[in-house]
């Protein structure tokens, strides 16, 4: 799983009957300050995230289609399958003794 930021939509006229009804998203990887990382990412909206919302992908075919359609087998990469409230990070030295 990663976090991103939603950064778009992407409209498809036609696309698989499988998807019919999903929304596809366009994500940007984020670390959990909220800095940029990597490259965007389509990703098949399963929870009705907004663009700005920060979310949760998961990026593994099977956990994948199926949060996104409900259905296993569908060929489907990535998948956002949480809308992120806040995150609270440890201060860097909490954990060490």
């Amino acid at each position: 799983m990663i976090i991103a930021r939603v950064i778009g939509n992407v409209v498809a006229t036609q696309k698989n009957e499988r998807y019919e009804g999903g929304r596809v998203m366009l994500c940007q990887p984020v670390t959990p300050e909220g800095a940029e990382t990597g490259v965007a990412l389509l990703a098949l909206d399963s929870v009705d995230a907004g663009v700005g919302d920060t979310v949760l992908v998961v990026q593994e075919g099977w956990g994948a289609s199926t949060a996104a359609t409900g259905k296993a087998g569908a060929a489907i990469d990535s998948a956002i399958v949480g809308v992120v409230d806040r995150i609270d990070l440890l201060p860097p030295d909490a954990g060490r003794g």
